[in-house]
C-alpha cells in the first residue's frame, strides 16, 4: 500500500525522497524495521493477553532438565511471527506480483493450518492436535497450489545465458545499478524471457536442470505432463522443511534463531537471482520480479528476530505449530520459487539433521524390537536437541551452537554460488 502510494507521489508531485520506494534495498530494510518493531510491540501486548486467558502450553514429561518449570508458558505465538511478516509485506511491496500473492498464501495457509493444530491442543485438550493425514492433505494443497503456479503461470519466467559479464558492462561504461527495479531497461539481454520448470543443481558448472526431463523420456516433448512429478516433489520438500521447523521447536529460541538465519541466506540469494549484473557475473538463472522476495525475506527475518526476543532463554511465549510449521512451510516454498530448493539440505541443515535423527530413531528402534525382541535406540532422544539434553548439555549452550552451526552452513550455502 505505500508502495504504490509513494509511488503515487514520486509521479505526480515529484515529492523529494518518495522515489527511494523504488529501491529494493530501502524497502527490504524498511521492512525488516517495521517488521521488527511490530513483533517488538505487538509482541509484548500479545503475551500479556494470551497471560491473562491462562492459554499456556501443556509440557510432556520426557524426564528433561528444566521442563516443569516451562509448564504454563503462553503459547500460539506463530500469530506474532505472521503478523510481522505480513504486515510489512502488504505495505512495501507489489501486491500484483505473483510470487508476493504466493507466498502470503502460503503464510496465511500454513498459519492457519498450524493454528486449528494448536487450538485442538489448547482449547480441546487433544494433546495430539491436528491428525497427521489432516496435516498432510494441508500440505498437500499448498504443493498442489505451488506446483501449479511454477507450470501454467505465465509469470513464472526466467532467463538464461543473458550475455553479459559484470567486467564487460563497466568497461563499455553501460549504465547499471545494485538495485533491480530500475536496471532492466538499461541492460540489454541476449535471451527473452521465457517459461521454465528448470531449477539450479548446486556445485556442479552450468548448474541447471529441468524436471521437465523426468516426462520428457516418456514422449512428453511439451512438457504438459511435468506438473504431475513437480507436485509430489514440492509437497514432499514443504512437508519436509515444515516438519523439521516444527522438530527443531523444542528448544527456547532453536526454532527462530535458526529461521532467521536461512531467512538470511533466501534473501541474498534472491537479490543475487533478481539483479542481472549479479546473475550474470555469478553465471545463474535470471529471475525477473524475483527481486521483490527479498522485500519479503526481510520482513520474516524482522519477524525472526523479534520474536526471538520473546522466546529466547527462558522463553516468555511459544511459536506452537501456527508458527513452526509456518515458518518451514515458507523458506521451503522461498527456495522452490527462487530455484534453489536443492541446497535445502545445507542451507536448511539443522532442519534435515533434526528430521533425520528423529526417522532414524525410529527406524532402528522398530527394526531392533522386530528382530531382537527389545527396541533399541541410536540416540538417548530424538530429535538430536534432545540426545544433547540427555548428555547434560546445558539448554543455551545447545541452542547458541545449533546456531553457529546453522551460520556455517550458511556460508558454504553462498559459497555454492562460486564452487562449481
Amino acid at each position: 500500500m505505500l508502495y504504490y502510494l509513494f509511488d503515487w507521489l514520486n509521479e505526480s508531485y515529484n515529492l523529494p525522497g518518495a522515489g527511494l520506494i523504488h529501491y529494493i534495498s530501502f524497502r527490504a530494510a524498511a521492512a525488516f524495521i517495521i517488521s521488527l518493531i511490530v513483533s517488538m510491540v505487538f509482541g509484548k501486548r500479545f503475551i500479556q493477553f494470551i497471560k491473562k486467558k491462562q492459554i499456556g502450553e501443556e509440557i510432556r514429561d520426557l524426564g528433561l532438565a528444566g521442563q516443569k518449570e516451562k509448564a504454563g508458558t503462553p503459547t500460539m505465538g506463530g500469530i506474532i511471527i505472521i503478523a510481522s511478516i505480513l504486515i510489512p509485506v502488504i505495505l512495501l511491496t507489489k501486491l500484483d506480483n505473483i510470487y508476493i500473492l504466493l507466498m502470503i498464501f502460503t503464510t496465511l495457509w500454513l498459519g492457519g493450518l498450524g493454528f486449528i493444530d494448536d487450538y485442538i491442543k489448547v482449547f480441546k485438550k487433544n494433546k495430539e492436535g491436528l491428525s497427521p493425514k489432516k496435516k498432510l492433505a494441508g500440505q498437500v494443497i499448498l504443493g498442489l497450489v505451488v506446483g501449479s503456479v511454477i507450470c501454467f503461470s505465465p509469470d513464472v519466467v526466467i532467463k538464461e545465458n543473458t550475455g553479459m559479464k559484470f567486467k564487460e558492462n563497466i568497461e563499455t561504461n553501460t549504465i547499471f545499478t545494485l538495485d533491480n527495479e530500475v536496471q532492466d531497461s538499461h541492460l540489454s539481454q541476449k535471451s527473452e524471457p521465457q517459461h521454465s520448470t528448470k531449477t539450479t543443481i548446486p556445485f556442479v558448472k552450468n548448474n541447471e536442470f529441468d524436471y521437465g526431463w523426468l516426462t520428457r523420456w516418456l514422449g512428453d516433448v511439451d512438457g504438459k505432463w511435468v506438473f504431475l512429478i513437480l507436485i509430489p516433489i514440492f509437497t514432499f520438500i514443504i512437508a519436509g522443511v515444515s516438519n523439521g521447523a516444527n522438530l527443531t521447536d523444542g528448544l527456547d529460541g532453536l526454532a527462530t534463531g535458526t529461521s532467521a538465519i536461512i531467512a538470511v541466506g533466501i534473501a541474498l540469494l534472491s537479490y543475487v537471482s533478481g539483479n542481472a549484473v549479479f546473475s550474470s557475473y555469478l553465471n545463474i538463472m535470471y529471475i525477473p520480479n524475483i527481486s521483490e522476495v527479498v522485500v519479503f525475506s526481510a520482513a520474516l527475518i524482522g519477524a525472526c528476530i523479534g520474536f526471538y526476543w520473546w522466546n529466547c532463554f527462558p522463553a516468555l511465549i511459544f511459536m506452537g505449530d501456527t508458527g513452526s510449521l509456518t515458518l518451514g512451510g515458507i523458506i521451503a516454498v522461498l527456495c522452490i520459487i527462487i530455484r534453489k530448493e536443492l541446497l535445502i539440505p545445507l542451507l536448511c541443515g539443522i532442519f534435515f539433521v533434526q528430521s533425520l535423527s528423529s526417522l532414524l530413531q525410529t527406524s532402528y528402534f522398530k527394526y531392533t524390537k522386530k528382530r531382537y525382541g527389545e527396541g533399541r535406540r541410536i540416540f538417548l532422544m530424538a530429535p538430536l536437541h534432545h540426545h544433547y539434553q540427555k548428555k547434560g548439555i546445558p539448554e543455551t549452550r545447545i541452542v547458541q551452537r545449533f546456531i553457529i552451526v546453522g551460520m556455517l552452513l550458511l556460508v558454504l550455502t553462498l559459497a555454492t554460488l562460486k564452487i562449481r
